[in-house]
């Protein structure tokens, strides 16, 4: 079920959501290097900035696209009311990504929790 639940969700989100939310002047994008392409991917996504960091879960782990991206290259750009901020990405398995998601705005808490089947947390340590 996780499977489908993933396929389903992953879909829905790449042709409908992620082409619509990057479009909002607001919205919370990372920017990762497409780790064959070497282009840039922006992926939306809910955090929160704390000091010099930024804190998201992604809610597959490293079946995210730009999970696997941020492996192969840590080097990301987060756009964070629409301002751009570079930065190093760092995966943190060992964090308590449930945990972590009550610190963070509730919408978009709450749909990681309802639809992720892999919870990771990331923190991007912001360098501007």
């Amino acid at each position: 079920m996780d499977e489908v639940k993933f396929r389903v969700v992953t879909t829905f989100q790449r042709r409908v959501a992620n082409p619509v939310s990057r479009r909002l002047p607001t919205q919370t994008l990372v920017e990762t290097v497409g780790r064959t392409s070497g282009l840039p991917r922006r992926t939306p996504v809910g955090g929160r900035r704390e000091g010099d960091s930024f804190w998201f879960v992604s809610e597959y782990g490293d079946k995210s696209q730009y999970v696997r991206n941020i492996q192969a290259d840590p080097r990301v750009r987060v756009r964070i009311k629409g301002k751009w901020h570079t930065g190093t990405a760092h995966l943190l398995a060992g964090d308590d990504a449930r945990a972590r998601l009550r610190t963070l705005p509730r919408a978009n808490s709450a749909a990681v929790q309802a639809f992720g089947t892999h919870l990771l947390t990331i923190r991007v340590d912001l360098t501007d």
